[in-house]
């Protein structure tokens, strides 16, 4: 019986960073640049402290598991083809979504950087699968397993999510390896994708790459 409650494939699978960059996950990133720290701290402060204890040590856990299984890693950041933006999406446009190229903002988190040889593509629209080649690029790797861990949960997360399902990926989604701006926001997004993914948490992701692999 077909079911996505299935463990990963480690010969065919990737794990795939999403928009855990400076931009909008380090407190002085642009995307906070023009607040005061009482209003960052009022507005982001649970995205934060939910990214700094939690999220981002549990996307380390899931990297280093799946480098010493030999699982490809890949990462996705908000970035524009130019240095003015112009290529932006109208909606990226219409939000202010713009990390110039090659900018320090565009940069994945030092704290999950990627390795040499691991695949970091920009993009210019809430799911990864609309801007960028990445559905070519996963097929061309023999990726039928994909995690999806990264920020936001309920935006970003969920829309890579629902496309990677319908072009027929087996998506798991480690949920306490993923964050958003609200412990509610995060909730609801994942009891609304929960048809289209398997949702365990990290610890168990873990045991079954280190399991299978």
């Amino acid at each position: 019986m077909l079911s996505r409650e299935v463990p990963i494939d480690p010969a065919h699978a990737a794990l795939l960073f999403v928009d855990v960059q400076n931009y909008n996950a380090r407190p002085d990133g642009g995307a906070y640049a023009t607040m005061s720290e009482a209003e960052r701290d009022a507005r982001y402060g649970y995205f934060f402290r939910v990214l700094r204890e939690t999220a981002l040590p549990n996307m380390q856990r899931l990297q280093t598991a799946c480098r010493h299984a030999g699982i490809e890693l890949m990462y996705t950041v908000i970035e524009a083809l130019t240095r003015d933006g112009r290529d932006l999406s109208l909606d990226y446009k219409i939000s202010g979504l713009f990390v110039p190229r090659g900018s320090w903002d565009a940069k994945v988190l030092d704290d999950i950087a990627p390795a040499e040889d691991e695949i970091v593509l920009p993009k210019t629209s809430s799911s990864v699968f609309i801007s960028t080649n990445i559905d070519y690029v996963l097929r061309n790797l023999g990726v039928r397993s994909l995690m999806i861990a990264g920020a936001l949960t309920d935006q970003c997360i969920d829309s890579a999510v629902r496309d990677a399902c319908d072009l027929g990926y087996l998506v798991t989604v480690p949920i306490d390896a993923c964050a958003t701006l609200s412990a509610e926001r995060h909730e609801w997004a994942l009891r609304n994708n929960r048809g289209y993914c398997r949702q365990i948490t990290t610890d168990e992701l873990v045991r079954e790459i280190e399991r299978l692999a």
